[in-house]
């Protein structure tokens, strides 16, 4: 495992697993000297994390491939920095030099970066997306060896995606350094905070090019086949569960989708939500990940996705956004007021399934708001003078 973050400070990750094995040295993107001196030391490509990742999974299935398990294994790449042997990028950038880029995190323009830039970037990422590729190849050749591919389940999907430019993003979202940043009463700050510098969360929409991730899963009794269904992470649980005839928890959510991926069935939700942990309120602090504090600058948008619609919802300061994928799936025509009335009715089936799922209310009301408020400034219409 390399998830070190969300097992100290309470957050329990390991929880519920017999053994938790970390491969250390990732993670480490926010302390770039070490960085660079621990992969220094790197020779081959097994000396890679994706590497030496799997093959700590395959000495655990070595271990106990006799008994019943369940083996969860995680990559930290293709996460940047994007250092794959150069033999990788090469693949995508004919005479690659070996020079590497690491994304910016804001507009890359305004960053002071060219179009060559980011192809180059693009290329560092497809190399280490090829890398883990080939590493998770070897991941499952070895269930073949040990004779499991008959029956164990295999699903494999990522977090998000990234931008290369889509947007006038380099990142998966916009941060930027704020030393005299205000922050909300009562948040909880380090002694050494209001001495240093302060990383600050921006805007940060969330578009397909981060919402659509890859899901594969390849099982016994289930025919190779495309799907196109709408699904989100929470129901990975329980289709796992089902798949391995075992009863779910009642207090578990999501909907399993066997029946999707049986064939048996085409649609399994009418949306999907994809968001920014919902605490992430204008002004507040927080430490999640890598314990390192972040201000949040504003209500964290969340995007309702459904074939044919994709909406972008924050808090008051920011307009909606609605995007007709039929015609526009790049999503860079805002159509939210030629279309207030689905609009309207899609943030209320968004807001009101997050209600059933338990969502407390203070993460709800800044969404409440800003639908409140375009929908009123949209039946006010266009002012007008006649003199």
């Amino acid at each position: 495992m390399d998830t070190p973050f969300f097992v100290r400070g309470g957050f329990g990750y390991d929880r519920g697993f017999d053994d938790f094995v970390w491969v250390r040295g990732q993670g480490d993107d926010t302390r770039p000297r070490e960085r660079s001196d621990y992969r220094a030391t790197w020779r081959h490509e097994a000396d890679r994390l994706v590497a030496r990742t799997v093959d700590a999974a395959e000495r655990w299935l070595e271990r106990h491939y006799e008994e019943p398990f369940f083996l969860y294994v995680d990559t930290w790449d293709p996460h940047e920095p994007w250092d794959a042997p150069a033999y990788y990028t090469a693949r995508y950038r004919p005479q690659y030099a070996g020079r590497e880029l690491y994304p910016v995190y804001s507009k890359w323009e305004e960053a002071g970066l060219t179009p060559d830039d980011m192809a180059l970037a693009h290329a560092l990422y497809c190399g280490e997306v090829t890398m883990v590729d080939f590493w998770v190849g070897r991941l499952l050749a070895k269930l073949d060896v040990l004779g499991l591919r008959e029956n164990t389940i295999v699903v494999f999907t990522s977090d998000h995606g990234f931008y290369f430019g889509e947007h006038g993003y380099f990142g998966k979202a916009e941060w930027f350094h704020d030393a005299g940043a205000t922050v909300k009463e009562g948040s909880m700050l380090p002694a050494w905070l209001p001495e240093s510098w302060l990383l600050t969360i921006g805007w940060s929409p969330l578009h397909r090019e981060l919402t659509r991730v890859p899901l594969m899963v390849r099982g016994p009794g289930l025919e190779p086949g495309r799907r196109t269904a709408l699904t989100t992470a929470p129901d990975l649980a329980p289709t796992i569960l089902e798949l391995a005839g075992v009863e779910r928890p009642a207090s578990m959510q999501g909907e399993s989708l066997l029946e999707v991926l049986g064939g048996v069935r085409d649609e399994h939700r009418p949306f999907v939500i994809s968001s920014w942990p919902l605490y992430f309120a204008e002004g507040e602090i927080t430490t999640a990940v890598d314990s390192r504090p972040r201000r949040i600058s504003s209500y964290m948008p969340l995007t309702v996705s459904t074939r044919d619609r994709s909406l972008i919802l924050g808090g008051p300061s920011e307009m909606p956004e609605l995007y007709d994928l039929t015609v526009d799936p790049g999503e860079e025509v805002n159509v939210w007021e030629e279309h207030v009335a689905e609009s309207r009715a899609m943030c209320e089936a968004a807001i009101s399934f997050l209600e059933r799922c338990g969502t407390p209310e203070e993460y709800l009301t800044p969404r409440r708001a800003a639908l409140d408020k375009w929908l009123r400034s949209e039946r006010k219409g266009p002012a007008s003078t006649v003199a």
